[in-house]
């Protein structure tokens, strides 16, 4: 895919306008679309649950950045217990072969059914791709934090980072992609990791939450 391409997938010329509008109704520290954050991984216990139905919109990451007003915060769901951090747990303080784990055979069965996840073709793709969080993990155990995911795949911003949408006491909820790297991080207990901005509450950014969320780990 072409960067014009890739650009327009992201949905960047929509979060351009939206970093405008944000500008002109907030002023100069307004939220940024694609925006780097820190949380804390310990601060997060529930997901955003998406219930259209009841005022909870489905988001994106073409939303990130949005100021939104509304309860739509309020619907969530407890992290608790899922294949993906159960998984990751399985491997990294247990021991499991990534192989052996019941989410590798889900992911197998994902490319059986559409040919592709998490830019995964064949057996031999996810093989690699944990070779390469393994390798996330033994850096983050040793820095005690993790790199920003634009500064290593040059993406817009934080664009594909750990998503993560702020509610309007500036609860951080999480929501979409970057499981992998939070399971990480929530395992080893880091202090600060870096995440994409989501959707922000007009009552936390009206707080000045975005002052606190801009501090990485040497801003305690």
């Amino acid at each position: 895919m072409s960067a014009l391409g890739k650009a327009i997938s992201a949905g960047v010329p929509g979060k351009v306008v939206r970093d405008v509008v944000n500008r002109w109704r907030f002023g100069p520290d307004a939220p940024q679309s694609d925006e780097l954050i820190w949380i804390r991984p310990r601060d997060v216990t529930d997901f955003y649950k998406a219930d259209p139905a009841h005022g909870a919109p489905r988001f994106r990451r073409r939303h990130s950045g949005m100021v939104a007003g509304g309860d739509w915060d309020l619907s969530r769901k407890p992290i608790g217990s899922q294949i993906k951090l159960d998984s990751i747990r399985d491997h990294f303080e247990r021991g499991v072969a990534w192989q052996e784990t019941d989410l590798f055979a889900w992911m197998l069965k994902q490319i059986g059914k559409k040919g592709r996840i998490d830019g995964c073709h064949t057996r031999e793709d996810l093989i690699l791709r944990y070779e390469a969080l393994d390798r996330i993990y033994e850096e983050a155990k040793r820095t005690g934090t993790l790199r920003p995911h634009g500064s290593v795949n040059m993406t817009r911003r934080e664009h594909g980072g750990i998503l993560v949408h702020i509610a309007r006491d500036g609860t951080p909820l999480r929501d979409g992609g970057g499981m992998h790297r939070f399971a990480i991080a929530y395992i080893l207990g880091l202090e600060k990791i870096p995440a994409q901005l989501g959707v922000i509450h007009a009552h936390a950014v009206k707080a000045g939450v975005m002052t606190e969320l801009r501090k990485g780990p040497d801003r305690q």
